[in-house]
């Protein structure tokens, strides 16, 4: 795993929107996040570790 990936990960954990943003920018992945976070931080939390370490 290379640093920025590492990177992202820990921002991910500790706030999932902004590690979306960061990888994937504006867009639908950062609006479902967005979502998921307000209904429930769990889910949002796995979506953004989702969006993030895929390739």
């Amino acid at each position: 795993m290379d640093t920025n990936k590492l990177l992202l990960v820990i921002i991910a954990i500790l706030l999932p929107p902004v590690a979306v943003f960061l990888k994937s920018g504006v867009g639908k992945d950062l609006l479902i996040n967005v979502i998921l976070c307000i209904l429930f931080w769990i889910p949002g939390l796995l979506h953004s570790l989702w969006v993030v370490t895929r390739t």
